[in-house]
């Protein structure tokens, strides 16, 4: 009876002990974020200052869509609390494969957010009544130019004017032809949905294309390679994207960055719930912690790239504010034809126009 009685409270505190360690454990794996994103925009001293501030341990993987949603598809969508895919891969992905879940906008501060940003997400993510993103960073394709044909060049269609020919550059991809297709007057996103008519509006862009070759210098396939060509002076006019122009204009005030009158084309990277995210707490808390104004513009600081954090350019560094407003006044922001998501099969029209256009003579 006495070694019965010994051991009884003995196994009691065992148990006591077990349960008592399985709930640290619990409490411990919850204050952790796991993220996975892009390069400079989880930069150090923001992860730093948001574990001093919530005591949330943060997790980071560098990423790209590709990468997002294959491993978020292998877990069926556990392995990750917050993930950061571009708002155009998110409803294909999310009918496919199920990885996401819907955002719960009561639990996002969207005052610090751009307004034509949070619409422009919304709208792109929304699903069966659902919404999917939150607008984080964004970046658009325009027009880089040289003082010197600036007022000949202000649309895409202007880099075939004959007063810049054999001094321009862009690619042979798709945002070129949505690029020239809005410039022309078309709105091919408005046609996403109906084939034929936006076979028509790819013809139409493919004549101009062909008509335009004599005026390209080269078609641009690397980064390195257009801003090599613009300092150089060979390239005076370009359609690249808007960081790539800041990037120059900080070392020769004379090229710029130009939204064009057609509008910039934006991409927004957001932030999307994974479904099987463990500590859905922390991602909303990283979510309003890194659009407050002040955080938000130590990310474009380390990215190149803005923030939808509405009044973050108060924040940024002079020379990359100064460039940023130079190119987007409120107009030309809300004139930015945001990407929606790609139907299938378009892409493969688009491939084979742009092949076209590379063999013609």
């Amino acid at each position: 009876m006495t070694r019965l009685h010994c051991l009884a409270p003995t196994r009691s505190l065992l148990l006591s002990a077990a349960l008592i360690a399985g709930t640290f454990s619990s409490v411990a794996q919850a204050e952790e974020l796991r993220l996975i994103t892009w390069g400079g925009y989880a930069p150090d001293d923001v992860v730093a200052q948001f574990e001093e501030e919530t005591g949330i341990d943060v997790q980071v993987t560098l990423s790209n869509n590709e990468d997002m949603i294959s491993k978020l598809r292998a877990t069926g969508g556990a392995g990750f609390d917050l993930a950061q895919p571009s708002q155009d891969r998110i409803v294909g992905v999310q009918r496919q494969f199920n990885i996401y879940k819907p955002i719960d906008f009561d639990r996002v501060d969207t005052d610090n957010l751009q307004p034509s940003m949070l619409k422009a997400t919304r709208n792109a993510t929304q699903l069966d009544g659902a919404f999917y993103g939150v607008p984080s960073v964004w970046g658009t394709s325009g027009l880089i130019v040289h003082n010197s044909v600036a007022e000949t060049v202000t649309d895409y269609t202007d880099l075939c004017d004959p007063a810049v020919a054999g001094e321009v550059s862009y690619r042979l991809k798709r945002p070129t032809l949505i690029g020239f297709a809005f410039a022309m007057g078309m709105d091919p996103f408005s046609a996403y949905n109906d084939r034929d008519q936006y076979q028509s509006i790819l013809a139409k862009v493919e004549d101009k294309l062909i008509d335009c070759k004599g005026n390209v210098k080269t078609y641009w396939t690397g980064g390195d390679q257009l801003l090599a060509l613009l300092r150089t002076g060979e390239v005076t006019a370009a359609m690249a994207w808007d960081a790539g122009g800041w990037k120059l204009n900080a070392e020769n005030p004379d090229i710029r960055f130009v939204a064009p009158e057609s509008g910039a084309l934006g991409w927004i990277d957001t932030f999307a719930i994974p479904r099987r995210s463990e500590n859905e707490e922390a991602a909303y808390r990283w979510i309003n912690f890194v659009m407050q104004p002040e955080i938000a513009a130590r990310i474009t600081n380390a990215s190149g790239n803005f923030t939808a954090s509405k009044g973050a350019d108060e924040y940024v560094r002079a020379d990359l504010r100064d460039a940023y407003r130079a190119s987007f006044g409120d107009q030309a922001i809300n004139n930015i034809k945001w990407y929606p998501p790609v139907p299938p099969g378009l892409e493969t029209l688009e491939g084979q126009v742009l092949d076209r256009v590379q063999a013609a003579n």
